[in-house]
């Protein structure tokens, strides 16, 4: 498995917050399984030090991720990334967040000139992939 900052890909200037594109990255490759559970992944400070940004960007991020039961954080260990069950049914929540994040990326798309028939290509195209 290659070393976690490989991993990550942050936009220092991009849009989205760093800790959030961490998170994102992070959360990424534990779904698709590129991080097992019982990996150890660097300390804040490591990791924080390794992309070049403040350790408080790491710390939130490995929060987050804790929070959703990903990672349990011990002091100058790391993060033991666990062994996480996907919850059977989402609440509505989840469901309705979904649903909002969805429209509101499918209007930006469309507010920066993509095509309804282009997003609509890539939405079927991951939601087969999802179905493999």
């Amino acid at each position: 498995m290659p070393p976690t900052p490989h991993i990550l890909r942050i936009a220092l200037n991009g849009d989205a917050p760093v800790y959030r594109q961490i998170v994102d990255a992070l959360r990424h490759a534990l779904v698709a399984g590129d991080i097992e559970p019982g990996h150890i992944l660097p300390p804040v400070r490591q990791l924080a030090v390794d992309l070049g940004v403040h350790f408080n960007t790491v710390a939130e991020a490995y929060r987050i991720l804790a929070a959703e039961g990903w990672l349990d954080l011990r002091r100058r260990r790391g993060a033991l990334v666990l062994s996480r069950k996907s919850p059977a049914h989402p609440d509505a929540t989840v469901s309705s967040a979904f649903s909002r994040r969805l429209r509101e990326l499918i209007a930006e798309l469309r507010a920066s000139g993509m095509s309804p028939t282009r997003i609509a290509r890539e939405l079927r195209s991951l939601a087969e992939g999802l179905e493999k």
